[in-house]
């Protein structure tokens, strides 16, 4: 019995033999040698949080300046529908709650953006089409010029004094044919050919930026409570509580300076374009529009009424000259010393020496958009300066 067993295992301290299983096709034997554990890859790890913090924010900054590489062309378009969505929020508001929108939203901010394109276009059409009514008229003041030179005018023979030398000045120079042909022989066609291409760009770059303004705009006016409602989220988690009172605060500086620059031009060009037609002053609505476009500009209307005299005095009507004069300061000086300080100043809690200082600075700066920038970040600035030298909390 003993020898039987012994057949049967002739190895009693072996192990028993692991069963087989096949190898997974395309997978290798590992090595005999091979560690149940391999040593930890070399391959970098996560950044620490401080790490990644400042990965995020050199992403965040090299992104934006990228878009505003791209849409640096389109930004005057852009802060131009947003300074006209800002100046017109309260009206939209006003009509979306006489009006409720529908489903889709869009008949009343495209009724308000096609009314916003008509302020704009309208006076530019009648502009054009007076121009062009005049065009036929210098023509033939220029060809007459040409052939007998400019007589002496009348007002130049009412000067208090210097009349004679004047007058004998103007024949000398004006008033034979040689200096017709002369001054206008240095216009070349070469010129007038390059200024006339450079203005065909400028009129087509303008109206281009002007159809980005009201596309921006219509989707301003649909979209306008979640942007606001974006903007002073972004500010409070930028900036804390400070950075909405501070968005605030420029929207407000823009509604005031719409008020106080924009409705009180168009009053002063009403009201100036009413003695303009009593004085007997030539075209006395485009005058007026002009006047209200200059009077937006601090000491702009000065120059509009000031020529609009000098045309009176040319033609010999001294005592309307006088008029417009007297009228057009009466109305400035009633429109910048009390009626701009207390809309612009009352809105944006501004010092009317900081506004005006914002809008002609601004104006050096950025152009037209300037009279709406500049003011807007002065009042930021006064605003951040109020609470820290009031001692407010930096934190808050």
């Amino acid at each position: 019995m003993a020898h039987e067993t012994m057949a049967q295992d002739p190895n009693p301290k072996r192990p028993p033999a692991e069963p087989f299983v096949a190898p997974m096709p395309g997978a290798e034997r590992a090595p005999a040698h091979a560690s149940p554990n391999p040593p930890p890859s070399h391959a970098p790890g996560p950044l620490s949080g401080q790490g990644q913090g400042l990965a995020r924010v050199v992403l965040v900054v090299a992104l934006s300046a990228l878009g505003l590489w791209v849409l640096h062309p389109f930004v005057p378009a852009l802060v131009w529908a947003v300074i006209l969505a800002i100046a017109l929020g309260p009206l939209y508001a006003r009509a979306e709650r006489r009006w409720p929108p529908g489903g889709h939203n869009i008949a009343l901010p495209a009724l308000f953006t096609a009314a916003v394109a008509l302020v704009f276009l309208v006076p530019l059409v009648v502009l054009g089409v007076q121009a062009a009514r005049e065009a036929h008229d210098v023509a033939a003041w220029m060809r007459s010029f040409e052939k007998t030179g400019i007589p002496v005018p009348d007002l130049l023979a009412r000067l208090p004094f210097g009349a004679a030398q004047a007058q004998a000045w103007w024949a000398e120079n004006l008033s034979h044919p040689a200096a017709g042909s002369e001054l206008l022989h240095r216009f070349d066609n070469s010129s007038v050919l390059g200024v006339t291409r450079s203005l065909g760009a400028q009129i087509v770059r303008r109206t281009v930026l002007f159809g980005f303004t009201l596309v921006a705009l219509f989707f301003l006016f649909r979209d306008g409570r979640a942007v606001a409602a974006q903007v002073l989220t972004a500010s409070a988690k930028l900036f804390g509580p400070r950075g909405e009172r501070v968005a605030r605060q420029m929207v407000a500086s823009v509604h005031g300076t719409v008020d106080g620059l924009v409705l009180v031009g168009l009053g002063e060009g009403v009201l100036l374009g009413i003695v303009y037609y009593f004085a007997g002053v030539p075209h006395p609505v485009l005058l007026g529009a002009l006047t209200a476009v200059a009077a937006m500009i601090p000491f702009g209307a000065p120059l509009v009424f000031g020529a609009a005299a000098l045309v009176l005095l040319a033609n010999g009507a001294v005592v309307p000259a006088l008029v417009v004069v007297a009228a057009g300061l009466v109305v400035t000086f009633i429109a910048d010393h009390f009626v701009r300080p207390a809309l612009i100043g009352g809105t944006t809690r501004l010092p009317f020496l900081w506004v005006l200082l914002g809008i002609l600075g601004g104006v050096e700066s950025f152009g037209l958009l300037g009279l709406f920038l500049g003011p807007a970040v002065m009042a930021a600035l006064i605003l951040l300066w109020r609470e820290f030298t009031q001692g407010a909390d930096p934190r808050a």
